[in-house]
């Protein structure tokens, strides 16, 4: 199974996917973390583009062959990135849900932004309102962070994947 989550920096992808990796024993694959090492390693931001998302892909194919779960923790802003996450799966020969994480209280989502210190790049909130982030057209469940604790969160997912199949329409089922 891979576990698919986006949404804007701040609104908690990263928490829900480490205590969700942690819970159900998947790995996790953080773009953030990814983007960190290949800075680390001499190439320069402004070179970036695609390729922490392509060596997540790479990642996430390697351990969905083998069997295991993969919680995929990015942005994921566009459709286009969104579509490579869902090949992914499909090379893999495995079932995929697609979860956007939002933050609704405004003012909660711009505290949680601007108290980030540990983040790879340190965001403004104007950066987070002005970033390209396209409205997704497929998503099995959207979580709000501002309404709900991350053990909430952590149960809306584990209730879709014991379901047994993640693409079951569940956009009408409120959480």
């Amino acid at each position: 199974m891979l576990i698919i989550l986006g949404g804007l920096p701040g609104t908690g992808k990263t928490t829900i996917a480490r205590a969700l990796a942690k819970k159900i024993g998947a790995v996790h694959l953080r773009i953030d973390s990814i983007e960190e090492a290949l800075i680390s390693s001499g190439v320069g931001e402004e070179d970036l583009g695609p390729a922490g998302y392509m060596v997540a892909y790479e990642l996430a194919r390697d351990n969905l062959r083998i069997g295991l779960t993969v919680i995929a923790d990015s942005v994921n802003p566009i459709e286009l990135t969104r579509a490579a996450w869902r090949s992914v799966a499909i090379d893999s020969k495995c079932e995929f849900m697609e979860v956007e994480i939002v933050c609704s209280n405004g003012a909660a989502h711009q505290q949680r932004v601007e108290a980030r210190t540990n983040a790879v790049r340190i965001l403004t909130w104007q950066q987070v309102l002005d970033r390209e982030y396209e409205p997704w057209r497929s998503v099995t469940k959207q979580i709000d962070t501002a309404e709900f604790s991350v053990d909430e969160c952590i149960s809306a997912v584990e209730r879709i994947l014991h379901r047994g199949s993640a693409s079951a329409a569940l956009l009408d089922e409120s959480f």
